[in-house]
């Protein structure tokens, strides 16, 4: 029995502790000593057990103030004038409630259930490279659960309500004796809710809710990528018996584009240009998708692959300031059809390279411009 026992001694806490270090001193012991953790040890239910006596008579200040100056003559029948037997279970109380008040419902407590939230709903849109750049309003349609109109989401026929459940008295669970330990479910009678519909909705059926169509104005704002997720609060599916809805989640794929790809910001293209302009140079027009045409100067020389940068021509920083950059990538097509004077050109370029005289190669440069000018028109 505990009653050879002190109490304090047994919460490993000194005769002035307040009430923290005694809640704290208890929740440990209580922690290494539950049955759960310790299984088929009965020297660990024992201890178990002695340790809910000692906190439930040394937290309550009555109690506290008798054992204090009685000991554990104070709760035993005729003794320090204190009746009751605490030994005898009588004001030891329900072991459920204590673990309830320290441990927040770890091992079982809590009341009633609280009505949960409605599901987050996820929709996959698609839109162009041009809508990304630019932003859009649209508008979509969504098929999602919704609070019934004729009873509010109350569930109940429209004029008539819930009552308190008579299973649990409202509490949304009840209690089972399981050998030493008082076991909590939730009430099958009312499923925790703590009330009972008696004329449920026709509408809903008694679930508050129905699924309809949904149609939401959305905006899409500039500059958006692959993933970017929008939320619509508030526009998910609606929370039984009245509980509030679940949030919308818009996810955004972007169509792959004809002439743009997209990295972040920056927008890539590819421009093929003539050997003639790569040699000498010149000046290409690319249409942007801001509805402007950018010139971009292609310099002397100039080898496939290599990228040209145009600042301030890709895409808009997503709810920010700046402008990305358009990158161009050039290609240097090699002609597959020449006229006999284009072929004579080459031959007066190709002896050029070689180091080879040529009287015709004076002002070969521009006859090969002019000759490829020619071929193009």
């Amino acid at each position: 029995m505990s009653a050879e026992i002190d109490f304090y001694e047994l919460l490993e806490v000194e005769r002035t502790a307040d009430d923290k270090v005694l809640k704290s001193a208890y929740r440990k012991l209580a922690m290494k000593f539950h049955p759960d953790k310790n299984p088929g040890c009965s020297d660990s239910e024992a201890k178990f057990k002695q340790i809910n006596e000692a906190y439930a008579c040394l937290s309550d200040p009555q109690k506290r103030a008798a054992y204090d100056r009685y000991g554990h003559a104070a709760f035993q029948q005729g003794g320090g004038g204190q009746g009751g037997g605490f030994g005898g279970g009588g004001d030891f109380g329900d072991i459920g409630d204590i673990f309830e008040t320290i441990f927040g419902g770890a091992f079982g407590g809590g009341g009633r259930q609280q009505a949960r939230r409605g599901a987050d709903l996820r929709y996959d849109m698609e839109i162009s490279l041009e809508d990304a750049f630019h932003g859009k309003d649209t508008e979509i349609a969504v098929e999602v659960s919704q609070k019934c109109d004729p009873c509010g989401g109350s569930g109940a026929t429209p004029g008539t309500s819930a009552r308190r459940c008579n299973l649990c008295g409202g509490h949304g669970k009840v209690r089972a004796q399981q050998g030493f330990f008082m076991v909590e479910r939730a009430c099958p009678n009312c499923h925790g809710r703590g009330e009972v519909i008696e004329s449920p909705c026709k509408s809903c059926r008694g679930e508050g809710r129905v699924d309809a169509e949904q149609r939401l104005q959305v905006n899409i704002p500039a500059g958006v990528d692959n993933g970017t997720r929008i939320r619509l609060a508030e526009k998910g599916e609606a929370g039984p018996f009245g509980a509030p809805p679940g949030d919308l989640y818009l996810f955004l794929h972007i169509q792959r584009h004809k002439v743009f790809e997209r990295e972040g910001t920056t927008l890539l293209t590819r421009c093929p240009i003539s050997f003639t302009t790569a040699a000498l140079g010149g000046e290409i027009e690319i249409p942007g998708l801001d509805g402007k045409v950018h010139a971009i100067e292609i310099p002397a020389g100039i080898q496939s692959g290599k990228q040209l940068r145009k600042r301030g021509a890709g895409m808009p920083v997503l709810q920010g300031r700046g402008v990305g950059d358009l990158v161009v990538e050039i290609h240097v097509e090699t002609p597959t059809k020449l006229s006999a004077r284009q072929k004579e050109i080459l031959r007066e370029f190709q002896a050029t390279e070689t180091g080879e005289e040529c009287p015709q190669s004076k002002g070969f440069f521009e006859r090969i411009k002019d000759a490829w000018t020619d071929l193009t028109e």
